[in-house]
């Protein structure tokens, strides 16, 4: 039997080494993609439960980072401005969790992919959610169910959330701080599920620890791109690769 490196070959621990920087990069540009770009690339050479179990310490990490790079101050009150949105995902995230452990693996590529796709080409073609101000609350609601399950059965709840802050033409700054937020409670959330589920135990905690390292380099790479270059370009090449992504999701449910 050859070597194995935390319960996995070397070269499928290298490949997943790859994912997670270039994940980690793209969310240090544009502030989002993480779970979508990890769940999408570990997904082709790894289980999905063992997929979702290994990006959640990289997405638990960055998202920390993220939210606090502008203070603490700055990142309660983003809580506070969107608590509502906050507080549906987590109790989307609790009762869509178990799901995972049953969900067959081609359903979860395809509620994964088919969605991830959409988000895609709509943002790639200039389609972009608009909502009136009266709705906000409702919104807010709304999207939380959507992204909260979402999350609960793959790790990633990025879509809605962007479309709605994309909705009412958040400014740049706070867009990605709110993400960060949003997402690192979502991230907790999604960890206490988990432990309860057995999808984080103690054979894929290991593995998901160990690629926080290259996904924090990751992220100050994409970081220093952030602060001196213009985001449009990245994010459009970041969409299309979430597009290319999500069609290879929707192949692997259909086969």
């Amino acid at each position: 039997m050859s070597e194995q490196i935390l319960g996995i070959p070397p070269e499928v621990f290298a490949i997943a080494a790859i994912i997670a920087f270039f994940a980690g990069f793209v969310k240090g540009v544009v502030g989002f993609a993480m779970p979508m770009i990890m769940m999408s690339g570990l997904s082709m050479v790894l289980p999905a439960p063992v997929a979702l179990a290994a990006l959640i310490g990289a997405t638990l990490v960055t998202n920390l980072s993220q939210a606090l790079r502008q203070g603490a101050g700055q990142a309660w009150g983003a809580v506070r401005r969107y608590r509502r949105l906050i507080g549906t995902i987590i109790v989307m995230i609790f009762l869509s969790a178990p799901l995972v452990t049953w969900l067959p693996q081609r359903a979860l590529y395809l509620l994964l992919g088919v969605p991830l796709l959409f988000y895609g080409l709509s943002q790639l073609t200039g389609r972009q959610l608009v909502l009136q101000p009266g709705h906000r609350v409702r919104a807010e609601y709304m999207m939380g169910v959507v992204s909260g399950f979402f999350g609960g059965i793959s790790g990633v709840w990025g879509p809605p959330v962007i479309a709605y802050l994309l909705s009412y033409g958040t400014e740049k700054t706070e867009m990605v701080r709110v993400q960060g937020v949003v997402f690192l409670v979502g991230c907790v959330a999604l960890i206490v599920s988990h432990l309860g589920t057995g999808v984080l135990n103690a054979q894929t905690l290991p593995l998901s620890g160990a690629l926080i390292v290259p996904a924090v380099a990751g992220m100050l790479a994409g970081f220093a791109v952030q602060d001196r270059l213009d985001a449009a370009l990245f994010r459009k090449v970041t969409l299309v690769v979430l597009s290319l992504a999500a069609i290879n999701l929707i192949r692997r449910g259909l086969m």
